[in-house]
């Protein structure tokens, strides 16, 4: 194993004009305010991530996925009120209903609308139920690819995945031991096997051969096991991507992780030097939290 696989496992996210990056015990988000002064935000983490959930096999990707989901919603909220200036927070029930309609939005746009279309595939070119959950699965992979390019175009969405790669440069400059400066940070790569663009394509593919290994379903239950095999397909995706980030010294894994490394490029921008600096800030700011909670 590599050094850097030997390296804790930490991990990003950008947010708006900043990036937040979160360690085994805190998080910390650092923000470019409106006066271009970077403030910082830290909290501790729950203690679902030092439960004994977090090292169950397949069931602590689901727990932290979703513990996560909702960490995501709330530091972009404080990201927003820090930079507009304003003091309203989503909290409680209406963070979380914004993450269930976000959530409802995923599922029917990716995982249920290509159902219908592999259904009406089935009837106007009377294919079987095998080959038409395969048409399924391109499609939904399709639709993930081509939605990640449609909304990188949008100006305001180049800059965060800008800080998107910001993020990744600075956790593998980390990674690989040299001083964190945003000049040092800037000639490191953009791609990171645990980044969650990797996942989402590890879940769409996986999603293409589980389904299609289902054979013909009623329709009900066809619906029903997009929905209900979910679970499923995270935890094995998250397996998958903590298995091949720990593994990288091989050239076969090395070769596996191409196509999610290659996909990044669709969600990362090269950073400037002023971003570099918030995610370096951002880092050092959460190393320091989780320092202090550990002593």
């Amino acid at each position: 194993m590599t050094e850097k696989c030997r390296m804790p496992s930490y991990g990003g996210q950008a947010v708006i004009e900043g990036v937040m990056m979160r360690g085994s015990r805190a998080v910390a988000v650092a923000m470019r305010a409106p006066d271009k002064k970077i403030v910082v935000h830290t909290e501790p983490l729950g203690g679902i991530y030092q439960s004994r959930l977090a090292k169950i096999p397949f069931l602590r990707g689901l727990v932290m996925l979703w513990d996560a989901l909702g960490l995501g919603m709330r530091i972009l909220t404080v990201s927003a009120n820090t930079q507009s200036g304003e003091d309203e927070k989503l909290e409680g029930p209406a963070m979380y209903l914004t993450l269930f309609i976000s959530l409802a939005f995923g599922i029917g746009l990716f995982f249920l609308a290509p159902v219908a279309v592999g259904k009406l595939s089935q009837s106007l070119f009377k294919i079987n139920s095998w080959l038409g959950n395969l048409v399924e699965g391109t499609i939904r992979l399709i639709l993930l690819v081509g939605y990640i390019w449609l909304i990188g175009q949008w100006g305001e969405i180049k800059r965060v995945f800008a800080y998107h790669g910001a993020e990744h440069k600075t956790i593998n400059a980390f990674e690989a031991g040299v001083e964190l400066t945003p000049e040092n940070v800037s000639t490191f790569s953009l791609e990171h096997p645990r980044c969650g663009t990797a996942f989402l394509l590890t879940l769409v593919v996986l999603s293409v051969l589980i389904y299609s290994l289902l054979g013909p379903l009623p329709v009900f239950w066809h619906y029903a096991s997009r929905i209900l095999l979910l679970p499923v397909l995270a935890g094995l995706a998250y397996e998958f991507i903590r298995w091949t980030a720990n593994h990288l010294d091989n050239p076969l894994v090395r070769l596996i992780v191409k196509p999610n490394l290659s996909l990044q490029h669709l969600t990362t921008r090269e950073p400037s030097l002023d971003m570099l600096e918030v995610a370096i800030t951002a880092f050092k700011t959460m190393r320091a939290e989780e320092e202090r909670l550990v002593a």
